[in-house]
Order: C-alpha cells, then structure tokens, then sequence
C-alpha cells in the first residue's frame, strides 16, 4: 500500500483503476476497508483512492502536534488531494467521514468537483446521541487504554454490528482493531474525540447552503442513528442535491449494499456536472 506524507503525518491509501478521480472517505474506529466491495466496482471505470485517515483504526500515529480537530482532518484530506494532484475530484463519505466531507466541500473546495454523502453525521447529530458518551474516554485517566484492550473482543464487535443489517465479517472488524493498542494511534483517536464539535457541522452546513459541490445522497433508509427525515432535511438544505434510498441498508450503506452504492456514484460522476 503506498504512503504519502503530509504535514500531519502519513496516510497509508490505495489508488487503482483510470478515469475520473472518486476519493472515498470512512469515519471513526474504521480504515479504508470499509469499501472493499465499493472500490472495485467503481475502479472499472474510475481511478478510486481510499486514504485511511487518523481516526483510530490507522496504521501510524499523527505527528505530536497535529491538529485533529474536524477541520483539521479536513485541511488533512484537502492536503491529501494536493499531494496526489487529483483533479475534479468526487468525494465520498460514510458516517463520521460524511461530516468531514462537508467540512472539505466548505472549507476546501477547489479540488471538488462533485461531493457524495452516504449515511453521515451532521448538524447536531455529531456524534449521534447514542455514541456521544465514548466522547468522555480521553478525559478520564486509563479509559482509552482500557478501551483499547476491550474493543477488539467479541462483546465489543455487538456495539459495531448495529451499524450494518446483519453482521460485519470478522476479518473485516479485527483488521479495524488492529492498531488500537499502539499508543500514538490512541492519543490520536483521543485527539479526535476531544475535537468533535456540533460547530463544525453547523458551519459547514450554513457554507453549503450558498454554494456546494454538486450533491449526491445516499442513503439507507434503514439507519437507527441516522433516520430517512435526517436525509430529507440535508438533501433540502444543499441546492441541487439529489436523494437516493438504498432500501434496507443500516449506516455503513458501503458494506450493507455495495453494489448499489457504486451504481450511484458512478451515475453521479457520469451525470452531474462538475461544481
């Protein structure tokens, strides 16, 4: 897997197939893998890059000072797109990586030509209610380490299993856990969690009501954490954007309907005009 190495530290990413340049994004706790079953699908006729941002499931530990706040990680994924030189660049983001998305399309938009939000947070919903306690860990002495020892088990695979409609593949939830241990990449995740602010979100949405991307919706309408009135209100607030259902599908829509989710991205590369 190449790296490239940014002013926060590497990123460890796959690049494959030719044509028009598609990023895809993942959130909190996952890597790349999130779109195994994506990326391939879209690289028959696109060149797909899938960085694994430091989010807690990467590889190497962020530089002692790195920004991690949410606009952070955003300048994080806009260097990323310089460093690589990608041109007209559809992004595509799931779940906490959704969030960052929108943060890119409003603070750096120059590389963007089109922006493709799967089920994600935003506005207040940042982190979902559900999940905002984990927010606490880095604020108490011992809690990531003892976090860390613990997610890897097969208790803590439950709490990730209500993202998809079944089961996520065992394979698939130990290679996230992989790394959790290694103390840079917990003090990064705690940087992260520390950062996430409902402010961002908001901000980002009040720059995308006046000028974003050309917008596509994905969207399980099956989500507990992110409901089909979520969706609407977000398709509404972004001029232009477009919604689709995927039927079923939970949050991770990448994993729960692969095929579908590729089918839409790549009608919107070939369909939507560049912004």
């Amino acid at each position: 897997m190449p790296v490239v190495q940014l002013s926060r530290g590497p990123v460890h990413y796959s690049d494959t197939g030719s044509g028009p340049v598609v990023v895809l994004i993942h959130g909190l706790l996952v890597d790349g893998t999130l779109w195994r079953g994506v990326a391939p699908l879209l690289a028959r006729e696109h060149r797909v890059l899938v960085p694994d941002l430091p989010l807690g499931s990467h590889r190497e530990a962020m530089r002692p000072d790195a920004d991690l706040s949410p606009a952070g990680i955003a300048a994080h994924i806009a260097e990323f797109l310089e460093a690589l030189d990608l041109p007209d660049v559809t992004l595509v983001g799931n779940d906490t990586g959704g969030a960052l998305c929108q943060i890119t399309a409003a603070d750096h938009p120059e590389r963007l030509a089109r922006l493709v939000l799967t089920n994600c947070d935003a506005y207040d919903n940042f982190l979902p209610p559900a999940f905002r306690p984990v927010q606490v860990l880095p604020r108490i002495p011992g809690a990531m380490w003892l976090a860390a020892k613990l997610m890897p088990t097969r208790a803590a695979k439950v709490s990730f299993d209500v993202l998809v409609t079944g089961k996520i593949p065992a394979d698939l939830y130990a290679g996230w856990m992989a790394h959790v241990g290694d103390p840079g990449v917990r003090h990064d995740v705690g940087k992260v969690l520390r950062g996430i602010t409902t402010r961002e979100t908001q901000r980002a949405i009040a720059a995308l009501r006046t000028k974003a991307p050309a917008t596509l919706l994905v969207w399980g309408d099956a989500d507990p954490f992110f409901k089909p009135p979520f969706a609407r209100r977000l398709a509404a607030d972004i001029p232009g954007a477009r919604l689709e259902w995927v039927p079923g599908a939970h949050t991770f829509v990448p994993l729960d309907r692969p095929e579908r989710v590729a089918e839409l991205v790549a009608d919107h590369v070939r369909t939507a005009a560049p912004a």
